[in-house]
C-alpha cells in the first residue's frame, strides 16, 4: 500500500465535506476546508488524539467499528467503503506491492467478448490505465485525437502529458479530475505500476497532475458521460460503464455508447468508418 495511503484518504474526504452537509453551522472564523478534526471525531465519536494518528499514519490499522463510525460520520458511497476496508486489510496483513508488473495479457474469452461489441467502442485496460486492447470501433474513435499514439497508449498519461487531451476533452477538468482519482486509488492498493506512473506524471507534467493525485477525495466514477471532441465527427456526448472483469490482474472493460440522438448519428459514421480520418 502506499505510504499512509489511508490517512491521506480519510484527510482528503474530511476536508471535502461541507460543514453544513453535516447540520454543522459555517462560521466566520473557520479557516479549514471541509470539517476540522474534533468536528469528524465527534461525529465518528472517536477521539481527536485517535483521528490525528490515522491521519498522520502512526497508527494504520483501525478497528472495523472505527472504519464503520468514520463512513458514516464522512458518508463514504458503498464504493468508497469497500475501499477503505481494502487498504486496511493491505496494512493489516503487511502485504508486499507486486515485486513483478501483471501481464499484458488479456484473456481470449475476453478478446472474443470484444469482438462481439463491435463496432461498439470499448476497451480494456489495467489499474494504471494502459490500453491492453480494444475494438475497431474505438480505435476509430481515439486514433484520430491521438490516444493510441505510441506502442503503450495510456489513458492518464495521456490526458495530463499530451496537449492534444485538452481538445480532445472538452470537460478537461473534469476528465483529469477522474483519471487522477482512478490512479490514486490503484497506487493506494498496492499497484506498483500505478505508483511508478503518478512519480512519473508528478516529475513531468508537474502541480497540475500533483495536486489532482494528493487531493483525490472521492473514487472515479465507474459510470457517467464524457465529452469528446472528434476532428470529422465533432462533439459526441458518450455515456461509459467501466465493468471490473475477474482475475488477478484487476483489469476492466469500459464500453462506451452514445448519449444522445445526435451523437448516435454522429458516432454510427465514425465506428463503421464512414467518415474521413475516423
Amino acid at each position: 500500500m502506499a505510504e499512509n495511503a489511508l490517512g491521506a484518504f480519510l484527510r482528503s474526504r474530511r476536508e471535502a465535506i461541507s460543514p453544513t452537509a453535516v447540520g454543522l453551522p459555517v462560521g466566520t472564523r473557520r479557516r479549514t476546508p471541509g470539517l476540522r478534526r474534533e468536528e469528524l471525531a465527534a461525529l465518528a465519536g472517536i477521539s481527536v488524539e485517535y483521528l490525528t494518528r490515522l491521519e498522520r499514519g502512526r497508527d494504520r490499522r483501525p478497528s472495523a467499528q472505527v472504519v464503520g463510525a468514520l463512513a458514516d460520520a464522512l458518508g463514504l458511497t458503498p464504493d468508497e467503503r469497500v475501499h477503505v476496508h481494502r487498504m486496511v486489510k493491505t496494512a493489516d496483513a503487511q502485504v508486499c506491492p507486486q515485486a513483478t508488473p501483471p501481464p499484458r495479457t488479456v484473456r481470449p474469452t475476453v478478446l472474443a467478448l470484444l469482438d462481439r461489441l463491435e463496432p461498439t467502442p470499448a476497451l480494456v485496460v489495467d489499474p494504471q490505465y494502459d490500453v491492453l486492447a480494444c475494438t475497431a470501433g474505438f480505435r476509430r474513435l481515439a486514433g484520430p485525437v491521438g490516444l493510441l499514439d505510441g506502442d503503450e497508449p495510456n489513458l492518464v498519461r495521456f490526458t495530463f502529458a499530451d496537449a492534444r487531451a485538452r481538445a480532445a476533452f472538452p470537460d478537461w477538468e473534469g476528465v483529469a479530475d477522474e483519471r487522477a482519482a482512478a490512479l490514486r486509488a490503484a497506487a493506494d492498493l498496492g499497484d506498483r505500476a500505478a505508483t511508478a506512473l503518478a512519480e512519473e506524471l508528478s516529475i513531468t507534467v508537474g502541480t497540475e497532475f500533483g495536486h489532482r493525485y494528493a487531493g483525490a477525495a472521492v473514487l472515479p466514477a465507474w459510470a457517467g458521460v464524457e465529452q469528446w471532441e472528434h476532428p470529422t465527427a465533432g462533439l459526441l456526448r458518450l455515456a461509459f460503464e467501466s465493468l471490473p472483469l475477474p482475475g488477478p490482474e484487476e483489469q476492466r472493460l469500459i464500453i462506451h455508447l452514445p448519449a444522445d440522438a445526435a451523437t448516435q448519428a454522429a458516432l454510427t459514421l465514425v465506428t463503421n468508418g464512414t467518415l474521413v480520418g475516423s
